[in-house]
């Protein structure tokens, strides 16, 4: 257990938490924390473990994400919350669920299914080995190196989005590479569990990605009974960065409802 870095919008009854995914950050929510914050909701975007601001540790797995904010929640005397997981913190938010009904009112999935999944970020992986932190002078450097490995002008950014000078001048990673890169399958794992979660929740998959598929839903429904599985149109994996007035609104509507 670690004690997590988060930032607070609003202060509503209604307590809203934010799981980011795979090398991202609480920064990626920015805006939409800052609008449902405005909507009636107490909002709590975290950093996970070896993520931003948050403790680098020896270990990264769903299930020390999960103690994680079993433990955040028990230091902020939060009894119940909605909590939205978009990719890895999906996974984090599913077996949240599923360890602890108790404590979670609805659940968000964003993106994500059940399922294990393959390796897809090999060439991320390259890229960020890439760079030698050591030498390099300037962010441009940095991207110019990873254009090998990743064509994808938007992943570059997103990656580049860690990368920060550090207090001898030189540049570093905000994530913990080589835990996340050593205990990386661990987060690729199938959720699993003896119980159901019978509570609230919604699944939104992007109409243009393949993360949550058809032959996914019985597993879904097997897992979450009562959940609805929706799709935000012309967005791929990142569809709360893609589509994020669609996404919003739907994710609304299902907390109002």
């Amino acid at each position: 257990m670690v004690q997590l870095h988060y930032k607070q919008y609003g202060s509503g009854s209604t307590k809203l938490i934010i799981l980011h995914g795979f090398l991202g950050s609480l920064d990626n929510w920015h805006t939409l924390a800052t609008e449902w914050g405005k909507s009636g909701c107490t909002v709590y975007a975290l950093d996970q473990r070896n993520h931003g601001k948050s403790p680098h540790t020896a270990t990264h797995t769903i299930a020390d994400m999960v103690d994680d904010l079993y433990h955040f929640m028990q230091q902020l005397h939060i009894e119940k919350a909605i909590i939205i997981g978009h990719s890895m913190g999906g996974k984090v938010a599913m077996q949240f669920a599923l360890s602890y009904p108790m404590h979670t009112q609805k659940l968000i999935v964003a993106d994500m299914s059940p399922r294990a999944y393959k390796h897809g970020h090999d060439e991320v992986f390259k890229a960020i080995k890439s760079i030698d932190l050591n030498t390099i002078q300037s962010r441009k450097e940095a991207e110019d190196a990873m254009k090998t490995y990743l064509g994808d002008f938007g992943t570059r950014q997103f990656i580049l989005k860690n990368l920060e000078r550090a207090e001898n001048g030189q540049y570093r990673w905000k994530f913990n590479f080589e835990t996340l890169y050593h205990d990386y399958e661990n987060i690729l794992e199938e959720t699993t569990s003896a119980n159901s979660y019978g509570g609230a929740v919604l699944f939104l998959k992007g109409s243009l990605s393949q993360y949550i598929r058809e032959t996914d839903e019985p597993m879904i429904h097997q897992l979450f009974p009562s959940a609805r599985i929706c799709t935000v149109e012309q967005a791929g994996h990142w569809l709360h960065a893609e589509q994020p007035q669609l996404f919003s609104k739907q994710v609304l509507e299902f907390i109002n409802d």
